[in-house]
């Protein structure tokens, strides 16, 4: 399910910004990515985000930026004069030109350091950045709650359109068992039309309830009505069941496609059409639900 939530906070020495991001998925994938020197934080930034979101692709942003930025870096004096001694040295041995420019100087390892005051401590920086990360997380999961309850009316609506479609499906079940009968006695009418053969009425009547008995579809009417019954309690229920939901769709497609190959009736042929393309409407509705 698609979603976003940030927070920030500002501390003594930093500001503390993070941005939680969803998308659909499967399953569920964290990717975090977060200021230098706080990569060991990844584990339990992951940890906080399966606390609370089960599936999709989950992007989550930290970012902590110095508020005292002038005194963050600074020229290392023995390593400039160091490298301006060597390369004196090896000018005269060479008898190159040295570096006359201090820029030139500027760009070599080591020079230029961060202050270990400014580089901050993953560790006792944890319980402010957690914070900050709760109420994103916690932000994400309003956002997320909020598109639920728009998908979950859609999806109410649409078990209506399909439970509309089964009821003129159940209404129509005696005239397929009526329907075939009467084809079958004709057809066996014309094909001992102008014969000597004769058919034992019984053995005829033991055929036709056979073949009446095959295409009988109460079975899968009354599944089909008890997974839509069984769809409806796992929207009503408070926790995630976004993977039976996807069951229960396979399964509301399997029974609607048998009426549809057993009934041989026109008017469920047409029904059968409805309700598959509303089952095909649940089914991308729930690639978005966790």
């Amino acid at each position: 399910m698609t979603g976003f939530g940030d927070a920030r906070r500002e501390t003594e020495r930093f500001v503390i910004a993070s941005e939680v991001r969803t998308v659909n998925n499967r399953y569920l994938k964290v990717m975090v990515r977060c200021s230098d020197g706080y990569s060991t934080l990844e584990p339990r930034i992951e940890k906080l985000v399966r606390e609370t979101v089960s599936r999709g692709t989950v992007n989550v942003s930290l970012r902590v930026d110095s508020l005292r930025k002038r005194d963050r870096f600074r020229v290392s004096r023995e390593m400039l004069e160091d490298y301006t001694q060597q390369l004196e040295s090896i000018s005269v041995e060479s008898r190159l030109a040295a570096p006359t420019e201090m820029f030139q100087l500027l760009s070599l390892p080591g020079v230029i350091q961060e202050s270990e005051s400014e580089t901050g401590n993953p560790e006792e920086d944890w319980p402010e950045i957690e914070a900050v990360l709760r109420e994103a997380i916690e932000r994400l999961h309003d956002f997320r709650v909020t598109e639920g309850r728009s998908m979950q009316e859609e999806l109410v609506l649409n078990l209506g359109q399909v439970e509309e479609q089964l009821v003129r499906v159940i209404d129509l079940t005696p005239e397929v068992v009526v329907g075939l009968r009467d084809r079958l006695l004709e057809r066996v009418r014309e094909l001992l039309e102008n014969t000597d053969v004769s058919v034992d009425a019984s053995d005829v009547i033991r055929e036709i309830s056979i073949y009446t008995e095959r295409a009988d579809i109460n079975e899968e009417t009354t599944r089909l009505r008890s997974h839509l019954e069984q769809f409806r309690n796992y929207l009503a229920a408070e926790q995630s069941n976004g993977r039976k939901l996807d069951f229960l769709t396979q399964e509301m497609f399997r029974e609607i496609n048998t009426i549809g190959s057993k009934a041989n009736n026109v008017s469920i042929a047409h029904c059968v059409v409805e309700m598959k393309a509303v089952v095909e409407k649940i089914r991308e509705i729930l690639q978005n639900v966790e």
